[in-house]
């Protein structure tokens, strides 16, 4: 009798399997776009080969910031308090720059009661990945409308959205985040080259992601249901993702006009041209593309803006390679003659 040899199972550069980077069971509504986030990110982070023990996942309050439960069970976690989420996050850093930072926050927790701290981590360039998982509505408190909700959007009782949203791509350029991008929760093949492009960038990568609400708002009068998103979606550009450790030939791409950014260290990012030739590099086309496909009713997704040499918080800090909490106690708490010195020179 044949002995059937067990198939060995498929491992990434780090020795470890897909199953690694899980966490629990999702508790959040069959079909919410919120789960399919959290599956391109477990994939992500599987195909780039990060170490779960090297991230920190930060979140706030929300249905999006129950979701870090749900992937990467083994590395570090904090649940903030309501839209504080990017404080948390600052500090860990600031205490550990070797952490891989990941950021999960909704439009509520990003846009409004977290407006605040989300403009100030954008314009520090914090260097983290910060994920909006964005639906239009405040689905623990019974679907009101959230601040990115578009005007005429119809909730399913009739009540109609009369106020202008927040559109959190042209917020996040204009206080000068690094690298911004949005997706959608419904396309996984772009939406996992995006975060695997925000690994390998150095400062704040901001991804607004589409993730329709499918108790609250999904109906077809939403303009954050799966239908209309489908429907309105503006693709920039189709995306490739060369990591550093992948010979830049082996990856195939269709014929026609491409752009290449290289991030800071040294993966690329292909931007393959659909119906217009896109710069990500320049703000100012950025910025008119954002409000153009607006003001069309569309909505665009792909990577919007990026700019792979600014300095991030950290740089600008000038902050010792060595992360803050490892210091020994003599560096982190000198001597009297050290406070002498520093008044001397004050005087």
């Amino acid at each position: 009798m044949a002995i059937r040899t067990p198939k060995p199972k498929k491992v990434n550069r780090a020795g470890l399997t897909i199953s690694d980077y899980k966490g629990g069971p999702s508790t959040l509504c069959s079909g919410c776009g919120h789960d399919a986030i959290s599956s391109q990110i477990t994939k992500a982070f599987y195909e780039m080969g990060v170490r779960p023990h090297q991230v920190a996942k930060m979140s706030g309050i929300g249905c999006s910031s129950k979701t870090p439960a749900y992937f990467l069970g083994t590395s570090h976690g904090f649940n903030g308090v309501h839209g504080r989420m990017p404080s948390l996050a600052t500090g860990a850093l600031l205490g550990n720059r070797h952490l891989i930072c990941l950021g999960l926050s909704g439009d509520g927790d990003t846009a409004s009661i977290g407006l605040g701290q989300f403009c100030h981590l954008l314009r520090r360039n914090v260097p983290m990945i910060y994920v909006i998982e964005n639906n239009g509505v405040y689905g623990l408190t019974k679907g009101q409308f959230s601040a990115t909700a578009d005007i005429g959007s119809k909730q399913k009782s009739g009540v109609i959205n009369d106020l202008p949203p927040i559109d959190c791509c042209t917020l996040a350029i204009e206080m000068g985040c690094s690298y911004v991008a949005r997706s959608f929760a419904g396309d996984p093949k772009q939406l996992v080259a995006l975060l695997q492009g925000a690994l390998s960038h150095s400062g704040t990568a901001m991804l607004d992601v589409i993730s329709p609400c499918v108790t609250f708002n999904n109906q077809e009068s939403s303009t954050k249901s799966y239908k209309w998103a489908k429907e309105h979606e503006e693709l920039l550009h189709q995306i490739d993702f060369v990591p550093y450790f992948e010979p830049l030939e082996t990856v195939e791409y269709a014929e026609g006009t491409m752009r290449e950014v290289e991030m800071h260290d040294g993966s690329h990012i292909r931007l393959r041209k659909l119906n217009q030739d896109y710069d990500p590099m320049n703000r100012n086309g950025a910025l008119r593309m954002l409000s153009e496909t607006r003001d069309s009713g569309e909505f665009l997704t792909g990577l919007i803006y990026v700019n792979p040499v600014a300095k991030n918080f950290l740089d600008l800090l000038d902050m010792c390679e060595t992360p803050l909490a490892t210091l020994a106690q003599e560096k982190v708490r000198p001597g009297p003659e050290v406070l002498e010195e520093a008044m001397r020179e004050l005087m």
